[in-house]
């Protein structure tokens, strides 16, 4: 069976903030390299997690204004959650790159497959929160209905 041809207008995407550690250390620098890696993809748009902490206020009105918050950590100390944390920004996907198998190390220590396995996990959702993975179920995942006029479903 053939699939339906989707939205190309780009209209009905969702719109994702992401915001990485970008630790010193080997997994945050893999944050921030997959972090661009998914920008440069159209998954979302990177955003610096060390302004977010100043409270910067156009930053955290466009993160609350977004369908998604993605929060990428090196390790289990979290830093990048709990800075959007402590600015009321929840976060609808977190990965943590030691949690996905990736060893901490020095900061130069890292392949391309460590970038390609963390970008390929936020593409699958992995990191999900229960709430942001059941809105998008019921949602079938896009919006419908976009009204741009493209030939796709929306």
């Amino acid at each position: 069976m053939a699939e339906k041809p989707s939205c190309t207008c780009g209209q009905n995407e969702k719109k994702r903030i992401i915001f990485p550690c970008a630790g010193q250390a080997n997994v945050g620098q893999l944050s921030n390299l997959a972090a661009i890696q998914l920008t440069e993809e159209g998954y979302g748009s990177i955003a610096c997690a060390a302004l977010l902490a100043t409270g910067a206020e156009n930053l955290i009105a466009n993160a609350m204004q977004v369908d998604e918050v993605v929060v990428l950590d090196g390790c289990p100390m979290c830093c990048a959650k709990k800075i959007a944390g402590a600015q009321g920004i929840a976060a609808g996907q977190h990965l943590v790159m030691t949690e996905l198998g990736i060893s901490k190390g020095p900061s130069k220590t890292y392949t391309h497959d460590d970038i390609e396995k963390i970008v390929a996990a936020c593409w699958k959702g992995e990191g999900r929160t229960k709430t942001a993975a059941t809105l998008d179920k019921k949602a079938g995942g896009k919006k419908n209905g976009c009204g741009c006029g493209c030939s796709g479903t929306c």
